[in-house]
């Protein structure tokens, strides 16, 4: 059975050219795949490494999807599918994982005609890390396949991109995607809910989907912060104070705040761009009615800053007061 896409949602062209490249005996050595959080780029790396090693390909530069090999790539669960990230509570990529890493592309496959090394967010690799990666590139075993990932070219060296085929993934158009989630058995409503709050990213509506409940953990952060702007600074602190516990949540909960606040931006300039909570569309304009743009835009440099904090060591709880300090009392 030929998965058709590979089993993908958009990004046509890019599977098209892989599959042409397995095909021919044309592959790179290493790719550079760029976009936002989930469009897709960790999931075409496997879908690619499946291509590659599956036992019983039913074409050239497809695969079956029901070997062993296939499977274990599926779950990203394979003795050669080699995955660099950074771990939590880091700052960066290190040397030291680049360097086992390049030790363990040494050898030869043990199962598989490829190992594939996937570098996932390369962009926080330290410039150690990523000069370690540059040997390995520019000295390439011919049975391993590199993939890095990125959020955009420009944020890696210029030496590494230089030695990559560069792919850039985009967004679906949001009507596009959700009816590509219907076909999927997904109910039009929520569908259309999905692709628009993933902004067409097809990876992160399908983790929305099949995560329903960080889905209602998202609309207790909405309305958390909807009330917040009416609280005095006495409750303010006590949120503060609550929230900063765990500092991953915290993270996450200002990356959905740091959403809504974009929206607001964006209904108060005006601009025909879409919002990315089309559920709050009525807060979001009640909100931006209300503020100035000044205003509006300097809560969102004030999300943005607050994020950055928790990538250091600042005080969670100090960061998180300081953010609710600036939110206009509405």
């Amino acid at each position: 059975m030929i998965a058709t896409n590979w089993a993908l949602l958009g990004h046509e062209w890019a599977v098209q050219l892989l599959k042409t490249q397995i095909a021919t005996g044309r592959l790179r050595h290493a790719y550079l795949l760029t976009g936002p959080d989930g469009v897709g780029r960790r999931t075409l790396v496997l879908r690619l490494a499946q291509a590659l090693n599956c036992t019983n390909p039913p074409e050239p530069g497809e695969f079956c999807g029901e070997c062993r090999a296939c499977r274990g790539l599926a779950r990203a669960q394979h003795v050669d599918l080699l995955i660099v990230e950074r771990q939590e509570g880091d700052r960066e990529i290190k040397i030291a994982a680049v360097r086992e890493l390049s030790r363990s592309l040494s050898r030869t496959p043990l199962e598989s005609r490829y190992q594939v090394a996937l570098f996932l967010e390369f962009e926080t690799a330290s410039e150690e890390a990523a000069n370690a990666l540059l040997k390995t590139l520019e000295e390439p075993n011919p049975s391993v396949i590199l993939c890095l990932t990125a959020a955009d070219a420009d944020s890696l060296p210029a030496t590494i991109v230089s030695r990559c085929e560069l792919l850039r993934l985009r967004p679906m158009p949001v009507k596009e995607l959700a009816a590509a989630l219907t076909k999927r058995s997904i109910p039009a409503p929520q569908a259309t809910l999905l692709a628009g709050l993933s902004l067409g990213r097809p990876g992160l509506a399908l983790r929305w989907h099949e995560d329903q409940a960080a889905l209602r953990q998202r609309a207790a952060w909405l309305e958390a912060g909807e009330q917040l702007l009416y609280a005095n600074r006495v409750q303010r602190f006590a949120f503060a104070d609550a929230a900063s516990k765990n500092r991953k949540d915290l993270r996450d909960l200002l990356l959905v705040w740091l959403s809504f606040w974009r929206d607001v931006v964006i209904r108060n300039s005006h601009s025909a761009a879409p919002i990315s909570n089309p559920d709050k569309d009525e807060a979001i304009t009640l909100i931006s009615a209300r503020l100035t743009a000044d205003a509006a835009r300097g809560v969102l440099r004030a999300m943005d800053h607050s994020l950055n904090q928790l990538d250091t060591n600042v005080n969670a709880r100090l960061a998180m007061e300081g953010l609710l300090l600036e939110l206009p009392d509405l």
